[in-house]
């Protein structure tokens, strides 16, 4: 059944940057490349191989498979830390600068909602760690971002059930950086919903 679907993690992170861009690779299933994926794809080449290392007396699983029975969530965590002291700390890496995005919070969010129903554990951090800088950046997982990040979990499973059209085109500095601007073409989209509404605007019938 379409409402057993899993939703994946890297769905929420497209959704909270742009439901168009979710929409375009989770259900019309298109996906191109360019400066900005490439380099994040090379970002990932480590993380993307399963194995486990320790450092500093910290068990490090990489690629960890993760889930969520209750949100039908699943995905990958890049790097999940497993602390002595029993402290689990989902890890996600990404090629930009050392600096806050709220879906990169997301995503991490998911992912300790995962490990918490998988180990029976309390997540309360994870961190963004930065390849282009070598930092990490501390991320609290508290009560708004859990909201936040389970009401995004409902949108995108509305989303890929194909519920309707597709996310308007926002057409803002989103959009040149973004590997889809060819298959949105938001520009076009923004100005011929414009057109249309003129065109409503125009032939309302006069006021009396």
């Amino acid at each position: 059944m379409e409402d057993d679907w899993p939703v994946l993690i890297s769905a929420l992170e497209h959704y909270s940057y742009c439901p168009r861009q979710c929409a375009l690779i989770h259900v019309e299933r298109i996906f191109d490349e360019n400066v900005f994926t490439l380099r994040g794809r090379y970002a990932h080449e480590r993380a993307d191989e399963a194995h486990t290392t320790f450092e500093n007396g910290v068990r490090m699983e990489r690629a960890l498979p993760l889930w969520s029975n209750r949100l039908r969530l699943q995905g990958r965590g890049d790097v999940v830390e497993f602390h002595p002291e029993g402290r689990v700390i989902p890890v996600e890496y990404k090629n930009g600068p050392r600096r806050e995005r709220r879906h990169d919070d997301v995503q991490l969010c998911a992912q300790a909602l995962c490990l918490e129903e998988m180990l029976g554990v309390s997540v309360e951090t994870g961190a963004v760690y930065s390849l282009q800088t070598r930092r990490r950046r501390e991320v609290r997982i508290g009560d708004e971002l859990r909201e936040e990040t389970e009401e995004i979990v409902a949108l995108v499973r509305a989303v890929q059930q194909n519920r309707g059209p597709l996310p308007p085109a926002l057409n803002d500095k989103r959009c040149p950086q973004c590997s889809l601007l060819d298959a949105c073409v938001p520009a076009t989209v923004v100005a011929g919903r414009h057109a249309r509404l003129s065109q409503q605007l125009y032939t309302l019938p006069p006021e009396h």
